[in-house]
């Protein structure tokens, strides 16, 4: 008889321990397990999108599950160590890797070596599509402060209007870390579905004719140029912005160890076995920031809508300038390529070169898009400077 007692309370407390027994428990409780489950529903539609659609899968993929890993209850994968509890979860460890501000520069040096600055260098005036396109930035951050976040808060939000994820990740750790999950989130999906977002609105602020527009072939870029460009924009922009050293340093360096021509071995690790481990980090730990207690709140669903109205702008506004440039220039400009000076790089330059052959096959545009959209890195990085000068 004593076995079969044993035998009971093991399977009860087995019972007892399961996921499927703390939902049950909990879901009409203060725990409120119904959010976990909304949450998982969340990661598995990210998940369909990922797989089914293939929006941006090295991005998406991980992110959602992440998301579904930290929703399934009794994981403990974010678990911080304490007195009870020596050793953290999994993912905890390597979000530290977020948290201390290590991924986002080192994505930075990967995306700096698959990045050619050749067509910024070939056509300059891309930098003021670049410019244009970061309005998005600064809307979110007022929008941010008249909603009643704080100054830092503000700022860390409005990087999500950029497009760019791991410069989002970057300020808010700075910044408000608090907020590091719905902020990362946000700018990751928003980096993802750049493909659903932008065509729309390019499609409704150009016409026909603006959108079959044929541009020149741009001009050959030397070596000697390549190579001092990223030598030139490092000290330019780090003596005036200190604080975007590590984004800017990174971006740059890793630029160099490509253009250079002696250093291929770095570069070929840097744009492909680094980049990639770092991404698979980077994309499930910011995944799981999205646990369902935190994320499901009202200041939550306030920065996934400023982010997304940000973004907006931002897209708009750089095609509204590239309007205004195809005016002043008698017509040669194609208004579309404005969209590209979000940060979302090479994402957008492809969306803009979809949308161009879509209205006409023989029409090339990604060159030309790829100007404004490497503009944009640079610009959201020294958005973000500006922002960590003021508030940190």
């Amino acid at each position: 008889m004593e076995f079969w007692s044993k035998l009971g309370d093991a399977l009860g407390g087995f019972v007892d321990s399961t996921g499927i027994a703390w939902i049950i428990k909990n879901f009409t409780s203060d725990a409120q397990a119904w959010r976990n489950i909304v949450m998982i529903a969340i990661a598995l539609l990210l998940l369909y999108l990922a797989i089914k659609k293939e929006y941006e899968p090295l991005l998406l993929l991980p992110i959602a599950f992440g998301m579904l890993l930290v929703n399934l209850p009794e994981t403990f994968l974010m678990r911080a160590p304490d007195a009870q509890n020596e050793i953290g979860g999994l993912l905890y460890y390597l979000f530290q890797g977020d948290h201390l501000g290590i991924f986002p520069p080192l994505i930075f040096m990967g995306v700096g070596v698959m990045t050619d600055f050749g067509p910024l260098l070939a056509n300059p005036k891309s930098f003021l599509l670049g410019a244009a396109a970061q309005f998005g930035i600064f809307f979110a951050f007022f929008g941010a402060l008249v909603l009643g976040f704080t100054p830092e808060e503000a700022a860390s939000i409005g990087i999500i209007g950029g497009a760019d994820g791991p410069t989002a990740i970057f300020t808010a750790t700075k910044l408000a870390g608090h907020l590091l999950g719905p902020i990362a989130v946000a700018a990751y999906s928003y980096m993802s579905l750049v493909p659903i977002i932008q065509p729309p609105i390019m499609k409704a602020l150009t016409t026909k004719e603006e959108r079959v527009i044929k541009m020149e072939q741009l001009r050959p870029v030397s070596h000697l140029e390549k190579v001092l460009f990223p030598i030139i924009v490092t000290i330019v922009v780090v003596l005036i912005l200190p604080t975007t050293a590590p984004l800017i340093g990174m971006l740059m360096f890793g630029n160099l160890i490509k253009v250079s021509g002696v250093t291929e071995k770095l570069a070929d690790t840097a744009s492909n076995a680094l980049m990639y481990i770092v991404t698979i980090f980077l994309g499930i730990t910011v995944g799981a920031t999205a646990g369902a207690e935190e994320f499901l709140t009202a200041k939550t669903l306030g920065i996934l809508l400023l982010g997304l109205i940000a973004f907006a702008i931002g897209t708009a506004t750089g095609v509204l300038f590239g309007k205004l440039m195809c005016k002043l220039s008698g017509g040669k400009v194609n208004p579309l390529i404005g969209a590209a000076g979000v940060s979302a790089v090479p994402m957008a330059a492809r969306v803009v070169q979809k949308v161009g052959q879509k209205e006409n096959p023989s029409n090339f545009l990604l060159m030309h898009a790829m100007g404004p959209n490497v503009a944009g890195v640079i610009g959201s990085a020294v958005a973000a400077g500006v922002f960590l000068t003021l508030y940190s």
